[in-house]
């Protein structure tokens, strides 16, 4: 899958085990796909990578019937294994040529990036495919990383005009305007998503937003 493909994305939603239940990861990747969302990563820290590949089974038809890209966090092996369309690593992970050693050239690689510095390293590697930017704001996701806040948006996606950039970390509904009137195209959504009681139509407001 070419990074191209994730051009036209704008709304990035992450099944994340530390919000959602696992007899619960169905309903939610198809309510997410029901509401137009564009991009799904499976995220399950501390989990054995038997449990994330079960996960990942699973997850995969709905994400093929929906025409949405499924994308493994942190384990290049259990993406190869079946054959999901990325990986996406953080800066602590793997170094890329191992991950492009396991999955291929052909699987979409994203890779996590805290600073302008390293957006412009994961942007000048040809093996990564698309960036996430931040966390913008504090968030229990990532409870060791300081936000970086919204004034930098607008010089990293002028800086790598040809990269996917998608911007991340205690973004919600409520606050995805002030990120767009910062300069980003593209966003990930994570506990907003999953803890809304109404998935579908949250998934479709926020996307508007970004439309």
């Amino acid at each position: 899958m070419a990074r191209s493909t994730l051009f036209p994305a704008r709304l990035y939603g992450i099944v994340d085990l530390g919000y959602a239940a696992p007899d619960d990861l169905a309903r939610v990747t198809r309510e997410m796909i029901a509401g137009g969302i564009d991009v799904i990563q499976l995220r399950a820290k501390g989990h054995s990578e038997a449990d994330i590949e079960r996960w990942g089974r699973e997850l995969l038809p709905f994400c093929r019937d929906g025409g949405i890209p499924l994308i493994i966090n942190d384990s290049p092996e259990v993406a190869a294994a079946i054959g999901a369309d990325g990986v996406h690593v953080g800066q602590d992970d793997a170094a890329m040529n191992d991950v492009r050693a396991i999955v291929g050239d052909d699987m979409l690689v994203g890779r996590s990036t805290h600073s302008v510095h390293q957006a412009a390293a994961a942007a000048a590697d040809p093996r990564t495919d698309c960036i996430g930017f931040g966390p913008l704001f504090a968030t229990p996701t990532k409870p060791t990383y300081a936000p970086i806040g919204t004034r930098e948006i607008q010089q990293v996606h002028e800086a790598h005009p040809d990269m996917p950039i998608f911007c991340i970390g205690g973004i919600k509904k409520e606050n995805l305007p002030d990120v767009t009137a910062a300069g980003a195209e593209r966003a990930v959504i994570v506990s907003g998503i999953l803890q809304s009681p109404e998935i579908t139509a949250y998934v479709r407001e926020s996307k508007a937003l970004l439309a």
